[in-house]
């Protein structure tokens, strides 16, 4: 039963989702914040656990990306819609996420399953736009942390988007590039 519990964790984070989203609409920051916290721990925890006790499998795979794509698009579009998160952000963040999935596919229909893992700039970008998230949310409830650093983190946020789905775009064109010629 506990060799099930990371993906029980991302099916958690998953279900999060729904919650923050209406705490950020009816403005409890606190609560949001809250609930996002518990969801940005939640992607930590997962991997730690599949890595450390071998509790990987097939379906956590899958659920955990997923779980984070879902969550930061949810969180970012809300944010934005709410005024909290500037749209050239979130427009870059989801574009760097459709980016991903759609060079998956490409790749798996043309060039058979893709083995892989996240890059460490992915895995960083990922603490990044949670940490930002999480800032954005402190700001709104307690007023921490100023206009211009919000920018400052926002800006430094947009970077490593960009370069992590740079570094993706490179990993599959590489992949694929190695990947021997079918015959016809």
């Amino acid at each position: 039963m506990l060799r099930h519990l990371p993906n029980l964790i991302c099916i958690a984070r998953i279900v999060l989702i729904w919650p923050i989203i209406a705490t950020l609409r009816s403005a409890d920051y606190e609560a949001a914040m809250l609930l996002f916290a518990a969801a940005a721990v939640s992607d930590g925890l997962d991997g730690y656990l599949a890595k450390r006790f071998g509790w990987t499998s097939e379906l956590g795979k899958l659920l955990d990306p997923a779980a984070d794509k879902l969550l930061l698009v949810f969180v970012f579009v809300s944010a934005t819609w709410l005024g909290l998160v500037p749209r050239w952000l979130t427009a870059t963040a989801v574009a760097r996420d459709v980016l991903i999935g759609l060079g998956a596919l490409v790749f798996r229909v043309g060039f058979g399953p893709l083995q892989g893992r996240p890059t460490p700039l992915s895995k960083l970008n990922t603490a990044v736009q949670l940490a930002y998230l999480l800032c954005v949310m402190v700001h709104a409830e307690f007023g921490f942390a100023g206009r211009g650093a919000l920018a400052a983190f926002a800006v430094i946020t947009l970077v490593t988007t960009v370069l992590s789905g740079a570094d993706y775009v490179l990993a599959f064109t590489r992949r694929a590039l190695a990947v021997p010629a079918r015959s016809s």
